[in-house]
């Protein structure tokens, strides 16, 4: 088993390292990371969505310097589906061949290795190392609980089971990421095998910050003020979907894109399909007036 201390010998060293690869992350989730990565243990990131729990994933596959195998949950979702299918066309070639040639074929000929097409969850159990992969299951509230019994296997003794051809463990453990946006509670045998974090929606400043980290080449004035229109729409408690930190990234990137110089209600009305993304939401802040969204000084953000 690789040796990660000296990648991440600590709480801060973890946050710096976040840090250089685009994350902003606070001491508690850098030391549930740290956490996860030194005990071998997965952990659960729940939150609502867009509050960066995808990325902490994808951040810490960077800092590891590790790939990121995401498995995207739906409803549905079935464990032949993430884990592994045979290459059915492949297969049909083969018997084709091997009937043009008079040569018998048995079955255990078809299911081989050489017909096998790892999908994400046997990826992350056979890759090879040096250094685990992480695993990143994404969205865990959305499959079914059938998919969660699935996974407990996985996550207890980092192995699954192919019927054709036997148990597969990890030579290299994964470091296994779950995210969940509560829509729905888990079982509590899935949670029992996993570290918890519950990641907040960042004040004003930490997402003002990573505008400036997602969008580097806005004006100053910017990030600030898309910070705080932000935090106003995600109060107002009749919207169908508040605005999360991509979205604020992407009102930004729109506002910059068109080159404005003010953050005021006719720039904001004609970027809000940027940071709303249902109609009836749209519909509702206009209706009760984009001044709220931007700061009373308005006035001209470039000087």
């Amino acid at each position: 088993m690789p040796d990660l201390d000296p990648l991440v010998p600590d709480v801060p060293a973890l946050r710096s390292c976040l840090d250089a690869v685009g994350y902003l992350a606070d001491d508690a989730l850098a030391t549930a990371l740290l956490l996860a990565v030194r005990m071998r243990q997965p952990i659960l990131l729940e939150g609502e969505p867009g509050v960066g729990k995808t990325e902490a994933a994808r951040a810490l596959a960077a800092v590891l310097d590790t790939p990121l195998i995401r498995l995207q949950c739906y409803e549905g979702l079935s464990s032949a589906e993430a884990l592994y299918e045979w290459n059915y066309p492949r297969q049909l070639l083969a018997i084709r061949l091997a009937e043009s040639r008079g040569e018998p074929l048995r079955d255990a000929d078809l299911f081989t290795e050489d017909y096998l097409l790892p999908r994400p969850l046997l990826a992350a159990i056979s890759h090879p190392g040096p250094r685990p992969a992480v695993l990143l299951i994404d969205e865990v509230d959305r499959a079914d609980d059938e998919f969660e019994a699935f996974l407990l296997e996985l996550l207890a003794d980092a192995a699954v089971t192919i019927p054709e051809l036997g148990t597969r463990t990890a030579a290299v453990p994964p470091v296994a990421v779950l995210t969940s946006n509560r829509t729905r509670d888990l079982h509590d045998a899935l949670k029992r095998r996993c570290l918890y974090h519950w990641i907040e929606y960042p004040d004003t400043a930490r997402v003002a910050a990573i505008i400036r980290r997602r969008v580097p080449e806005s004006a100053e004035w910017l990030a600030p003020r898309v910070a705080r229109g932000v935090a106003r729409l995600r109060a107002r408690q009749e919207l169908t979907k508040p605005p999360g930190i991509a979205e604020a990234i992407d009102w930004a990137g729109a506002l910059h894109a068109l080159g404005l110089t003010v953050l005021d209600a006719d720039a904001a009305d004609r970027t809000l399909g940027a940071v709303l993304k249902y109609a009836e939401d749209l519909e509702a802040v206009r209706r009760a007036g984009l001044a709220e969204l931007i700061d009373a000084e308005a006035g001209s953000d470039a000087s």
